[in-house]
């Protein structure tokens, strides 16, 4: 027999959903026309005067070397942080499954980095590898390793992908824990009687059945990768040196807060929303496929 809700009052299901329909509207779609409609403006500093141009802003993006160069960078980083978090977090995940003693522990220690933000988390492991005073760059100068993110990009960008994935991990974590714990057990007992060793097992059964926590944490973590390090560059390198770090997110902010840029800068902005939206569309139409619930 299926059970239905009902409603005494015909307004309480849109009195219950009215606060999330505003929050999503004030800070969402709100924001989103405002910078579509900046984006083919071109203004100046204090708003005062405006003109209509197009896609002119646009096109000059385009035309851009260093658009182009923080477009790569984004896809890189991205690339990095959502496959590194992934895989790592699924180790642990494993890994937390099977301890027995201490588990509470283990579990609660995994969960703790989520709680710090982005910006903490940049400070944080920026002053670990500092130069000067970093404990971990001491102890890599101490085995002949030279690590100074201040003026090595490649070793900036390496930084900011750690912390971004530590950021990012503890929420990883919980969902493919949730998941394994979700898992029949007799399922996995069976392919052990019928002699699949743990690896087969993983591959064959674990792994499968994992494939819809796995693809919502690989839209989730792109989308991070591409919006949420903000705060993690902005507190690690500020997009430096040499622009090793500017990464699009970044960028917009970069032009249109520091550069003035307001038009160029929505218009960075709006790419970045359509190439998300383009992107997490792509998964849902391609990869979801290959989920088995």
């Amino acid at each position: 027999m299926e059970k239905r809700v009902t409603f005494n009052s015909r307004w309480l299901p849109y009195l219950l959903l009215g606060p999330q329909l505003i929050i999503t509207l004030v800070f969402f779609f709100w924001p989103s026309g405002q910078a579509m409609y900046q984006s083919v403006l071109i203004e100046d500093v204090f708003g005062g005067n405006s003109k209509f141009v197009w896609f002119e802003n646009f096109a000059q993006l385009f035309r851009d070397d260093s658009y182009a160069h923080s477009a790569q960078l984004t896809v890189v980083f991205s690339f990095l942080v959502a496959a590194i978090g992934l895989g790592f977090s699924l180790l642990l995940a494993v890994m937390a499954d099977r301890v027995i003693r201490g588990a509470t522990a283990y579990k609660t220690f995994l969960v703790w980095p989520y709680a710090v933000a982005p910006a903490v988390a940049g400070v944080l492991w920026g002053f670990l590898f500092n130069p000067s005073v970093g404990i971990v760059a001491w102890m890599l100068q101490g085995i002949g390793i030279e690590f100074n993110y201040v003026i090595n990009g490649n070793q900036a960008l390496l930084l900011v992908v750690i912390a971004a994935v530590w950021n990012q991990i503890s929420y990883n974590f919980l969902f493919f824990l949730a998941g394994l714990q979700s898992i029949p057990k007799s399922l996995i007992e069976a392919a052990a009687i019928d002699g699949a060793g743990p690896g087969r097992r993983f591959w064959d059964i674990i792994f499968p059945l994992l494939s819809p926590v796995g693809f919502f944490l690989l839209v989730i973590n792109i989308i991070y990768a591409f919006f949420g390090t903000f705060g993690v560059v902005d507190a690690l390198t500020k997009g430096g040196p040499g622009h090793a770090t500017n990464i699009l997110v970044y960028k917009v902010y970069n032009d249109g807060f520091r550069g003035q840029d307001l038009g160029g800068s929505s218009a960075q902005s709006v790419i970045l929303m359509i190439v998300v939206i383009a992107l997490t569309f792509v998964q849902f139409r391609f990869i979801e496929r290959r989920v088995h619930y």
